[in-house]
């Protein structure tokens, strides 16, 4: 079963890193030399998504004009002979359809993927979060997660990393059944908890902003109800699928496989340090200065 489209919801606030993002979404916050958004859009299209659909929300103008054509812009860098830069503009879209779907309110993840209903359809699709991405090192996580939702015939192939005890209740937890059903590791997800307290958790495998799912869970979702923060948890709906003999399966990140987000200025600044870094043509001279400026403390 192919899974050409995607939803990428990016709708949020960003209320933790204001003022940052007063005017500016999250998702279009640089990670070195792109906006993190442009580096979640390239990662879905080179695992064979042709169709990605953005949940937006109010004043979200500027997600939309990132992606638009800019004719001005393209002439402009054309005049002055700036190639590379108006071949990396023009292949941005390139190779996948973009549309637009607004949020009307902010009802949670859960209510964000459900709008996505219409444009989806019957067809099976992945989610991406728009404020994390697994950029370096070859990350292959939304490949593998591909092959295992395909391979296991699977309702909901989910994407897991471990995390410490005393974080776990940042997150959706799983519940793991029978490990290793394939040879990218994945296991049967028995429950998930949304954000467990502590002695609560039924394991260290946390939600990582990827998902494949079939086009039934919209059924679930229209059923379901505002749980955890007063919002429409997208794990509710997982467990109700559940707990109807639905198939649900995670896939563990690979070592040396790491998410970067933009969800609070620790996470951000990291990441941004750490991709800066890695740029082909600029990383080594942030090198040299961060040493520096390490040196002189």
């Amino acid at each position: 079963m192919t899974v050409e489209v995607a939803v990428v919801p990016v709708a949020g606030l960003g209320t933790r890193l204001l003022p940052l993002t007063r005017s500016i979404p999250k998702e279009l916050l640089p990670l070195g030399s792109k906006p993190v958004l442009q580096h979640v859009v390239e990662e879905l299209t080179s695992v064979g998504i042709r169709q990605i659909i953005l949940i937006t929300g109010a004043g979200e103008d500027s997600i939309r004009q990132h992606f638009e054509v800019n004719p001005t812009l393209q002439r402009q860098l054309h005049n002055k002979g700036k190639a590379r830069e108006l071949a990396e503009l023009q292949s941005l879209t390139s190779d996948v359809r973009i549309d637009f779907v607004n949020q009307p309110q902010q009802l949670g993840l859960g209510h964000a993927i459900w709008c996505a209903r219409d444009a989806v359809a019957e067809r099976p699709f992945l989610i991406a979060l728009g404020d994390a991405m697994f950029g370096l090192n070859n990350s292959s996580v939304s490949q593998r997660l591909l092959r295992t939702f395909q391979t296991t015939e699977a309702d909901v192939a989910i994407a897991f990393q471990q995390v410490p005890e005393q974080r776990v209740s940042r997150y959706g937890v799983a519940k793991p059944g029978t490990m290793n059903i394939n040879s990218d590791g994945a296991f049967e997800v028995l429950d998930l908890i949304e954000k467990p307290a502590i002695e609560e958790a039924p394991s260290h495998y946390a939600i990582a902003a990827r998902y494949v799912c079939r086009a039934n869970i919209f059924e679930r979702l229209a059923d379901t109800k505002a749980g955890v923060g007063g919002e429409i948890q997208l794990t509710d709906a997982f467990c109700s699928l559940i707990n109807t003999g639905g198939k649900v399966v995670g896939v563990p990140l690979a070592d040396g496989e790491k998410r970067y987000d933009v969800g609070n200025f620790d996470s951000y600044f990291s990441a941004f340090a750490e991709i800066a870094c890695s740029d082909p043509v600029h990383g080594n001279q942030l090198r040299h200065h961060l040493q520096s400026m390490l040196d002189a403390t």
